[in-house]
């Protein structure tokens, strides 16, 4: 689908997969969406929505969580799985309200996390300000620290040499820490450099993003080398020559030739 920009030039509208069983509920969004110019494909049952994104990945996942077919929650799960759509963000549009439903979509990589009832121009505020945040910035240079590298401008971390999936959020969380090594950060200055003005987003929550980070970067996620935390303070992301590097064991060839 394409429509009109300044300049007279076509622009592709974006795509988003709304998942949502209450019919007038999807009527709504749907409508409200298409009028603010995104093309959006409307599911009402969970196992439509992963098999639909492997064919086409769309621009954004708009998911409710109680749902025919299986539910939100582990369809959030599979799709942070799935190498190809793991950078896709995630929102949640759900009547679960209290805290632990919050941390626990948190904790599964969605990207933010509306209740039910809703505001129309705040859904289409927060998936504007969500799509803002992922899109792509100025090609950066690849960033090699210790056995990590960082491709900015493809959002690929390896690991070891090892492609690693991440989220989107845990990309962009591990690529603004290691650009700027040494530093650190308080929590509510990385919410404002990475989360923006993503509502459901506490300081705390950033501890499970780093946790998370720790589990695919890092050895030992318990005594991490790479992501430190700086008691009372916030994180560091330890600058290149101050990361102590296990040495190589020797292959067979290399002791023979000793």
């Amino acid at each position: 689908m394409q429509r009109a920009c300044r300049g007279g030039l076509p622009q592709v509208s974006q795509t988003i997969f709304l998942l949502e069983d209450d019919a007038d509920i999807s009527r709504l969004v749907r409508y409200h969406l298409e009028a603010s110019g995104f093309t959006v494909q409307s599911f009402a049952n969970a196992g439509e929505v992963l098999p639909a994104a492997e064919r086409k990945a769309p621009s954004l996942f708009l998911l409710d969580i109680m749902v025919p077919g299986g539910d939100g929650l582990d369809l959030c799960r599979r799709l942070r799985l799935n190498a190809t759509l793991s950078s896709v963000p995630v929102i949640f549009l759900t009547a679960l309200a209290t805290e632990s439903d919050r941390v626990h979509g948190l904790e599964l990589g969605a990207d933010d996390y509306i209740t039910k009832p809703f505001g129309t121009r705040e859904l289409l505020a927060r998936v504007k300000a969500v799509l803002r945040r992922f899109e792509r910035q100025e090609p950066a240079e690849t960033l090699r620290v210790g056995e990590i590298e960082i491709d900015g401008s493809a959002m690929q971390l390896r690991v070891r040499g090892e492609l690693v999936t991440t989220t989107a959020t845990e990309f962009r969380l591990l690529d603004y820490l290691a650009r700027h090594p040494g530093r650190v950060f308080s929590r509510d200055q990385l919410l404002d450099a990475v989360w923006g003005d993503a509502r459901f987003v506490t300081p705390r929550s950033v501890d499970v993003y780093v946790r998370r980070i720790r589990e695919k970067i890092e050895d030992d996620a318990e005594e991490p080398r790479y992501l430190k935390t700086m008691r009372g303070a916030g994180y560091r992301f330890e600058r290149a020559d101050k990361i102590s590097q296990v040495p190589a064991v020797p292959t067979e060839a290399a002791v023979e030739r000793a």
